[in-house]
């Protein structure tokens, strides 16, 4: 477990518009950190590094635009804020899409191509284990109407790719720099070791 004294712990946000936010509030608070929602630019200037949960991109693209935080999210990243997402996190984080709505908006900041919707629709969800890098043992994760990475650049580290069935080989979590982006929810089973990976990266950058 992750432990730090009150004073040392980073502050990372969960962007609160759309999706799983309690889920990974718990998860970031079972590590230690200072969680919190994040619907204000004010409440977005407090954090340390902030993730961005599944959901429905597109909404989730428009409804940050509503709460005024698409460009200051946007102007974070460049400036280096280590941000982490989850399924349409992974959507909104890339800097291309395949079968996007038409005119979608990404957040961008990951050299990656990602194919929307890429397991098929909710009845397609499905859950298996994998190997994550800097893991010692396998995750155990959960799919939801998610997408997969087509394509990465060269400096993207692949940290996890599918490794069974019809999908096997595609690439299913990625690391570039300060941020991060899994197609599977990790905050859903109560396995707190991909959070912790973020937690690790957010200290590491303050």
């Amino acid at each position: 477990m992750t432990s730090f004294s009150p004073a040392a712990a980073p502050t990372i946000g969960v962007l609160a518009v759309q999706g799983d936010v309690r889920e990974h509030v718990r998860t970031l608070e079972e590590l230690g950190v200072r969680a919190t929602t994040v619907r204000r630019t004010s409440e977005l200037e407090a954090c340390h590094g902030l993730v961005i949960p599944g959901g429905e991109s597109t909404t989730m693209a428009k409804l940050a635009r509503t709460f005024d935080l698409f460009e200051p999210i946007r102007q974070r990243i460049k400036e280096g804020m280590p941000a982490f997402g989850t399924c349409a996190g992974m959507i909104l984080l890339a800097d291309r899409i395949e079968d996007g709505a038409h005119d979608q908006e990404t957040l961008g900041g990951l050299d990656i191509t990602v194919r929307r919707n890429a397991f098929g629709r909710q009845v397609d969800s499905f859950e298996g284990d994998i190997d994550v890098a800097g893991l010692d043992a396998p995750v155990h994760a959960i799919f939801i109407r998610a997408p997969w990475v087509e394509a990465a650049g060269e400096s993207v580290e692949v940290l996890a790719r599918v490794e069974q069935g019809p999908a096997a080989g595609r690439i299913v979590a990625v690391r570039q720099g300060s941020l991060m982006a899994t197609s599977f929810h990790p905050e859903v089973g109560g396995d707190s070791r991909v959070h912790r990976l973020f937690v690790d990266l957010v200290t590491e950058e303050r």
